[in-house]
């Protein structure tokens, strides 16, 4: 699988992430198999979080035979220092890990979460003494916002940006163009979330793929082209939706990656006619 350089870390990472929801709920022996097969398959960058039901006591197992090969990341949706280092100690423990190669506020999306992070006693606190006892090697973080994610980026020098860098929000949404510019002059590393999404669930439509909060792409022909939209942007690596389904449909996509031409960007555009998007959220 193609890897791509994240920002000036001077890491290469897969262009496909595994996103760590992938083993959530799924017994010990699938979670092993899935990573031993992830890693098989040219995957090197796993993300999870503690928000992830039991994503890490199902990751940290099966992915200990990998460790010194793959560039772990994680999250923390704590917003000041203490909860902040409790969580970390917490994650690094059930991941079976001595340090996180990139920890990342999780989700942010308001100014005043913004203000809260970066305040005296705030949780960049925890970060930046967990990088000088070298816990973490990058700081990063998630938003879920433009405005979140622009305030952020003016405050600090980030390492990384995870955002939702996805066709129907691009097109639909006017929804990522800003945020991507702005990691770019900065020479940020740029990482995507939700790249395989369609669109909201209607109400009361059942959910084909239980760990989607939202309807991703219908057939391994869409992901195809999602993901290409994707990372035919200055995009470092996409993180695959929850199922390893969707999984495999992203690294059969990456395997065969090329860049979208003018044509087809507009036949992207075209497709995205009519999906409610998932970002910008209400």
């Amino acid at each position: 699988m193609e890897k791509r350089a994240l920002g000036k870390t001077g890491e290469a990472l897969s262009v496909v992430g595994f996103g760590g929801i992938v083993v959530m709920n799924e017994d010990p022996s699938v979670a092993s198999r899935l990573v031993a097969q992830a890693v098989d398959r040219g995957i090197n960058y796993f993300d999870v979080a503690p928000t992830y039901g039991n994503a890490e006591e199902r990751l940290g197992p099966a992915l200990e035979p990998y460790r010194r090969s793959v560039f772990l990341a994680c999250k923390t949706t704590q917003r000041s220092r203490d909860e902040a280092e409790k969580e970390l100690q917490r994650s690094l423990k059930l991941l079976r890990t001595d340090h996180f190669d990139l920890y990342q506020h999780h989700g942010v999306r308001t100014l005043e979460e913004v203000e809260q992070i970066l305040a005296p006693g705030g949780a960049m606190e925890a970060f930046l003494a967990a990088r000088e006892k070298g816990l973490i090697r990058f700081i990063g973080f998630s938003a879920h916002t433009e405005e979140a994610a622009l305030a952020l980026m003016e405050r600090f020098p980030f390492d990384s940006i995870l955002f939702p860098f996805n066709w129907v929000c691009w097109h639909q949404g006017h929804f990522g163009p800003r945020v991507l510019r702005k990691a770019q002059e900065l020479g940020i590393g740029i990482l995507a979330l939700k790249a395989l999404a369609k669109r909201k669930l209607r109400e009361g439509e059942p959910k084909k793929w239980p760990k989607c909060w939202y309807a991703p792409v219908d057939t391994p022909e869409e992901a195809e082209l999602a993901l290409r939209f994707t990372l035919s942007r200055p995009i470092t690596a996409a993180t695959s939706p929850s199922h390893a389904e969707l999984l495999w449909w992203a690294c059969d996509a990456a395997d065969r990656f090329r860049p979208l031409s003018p044509e087809e960007e507009a036949q992207v555009a075209k497709l995205s006619e009519g999906l409610e998007p998932i970002f910008p959220q209400d």
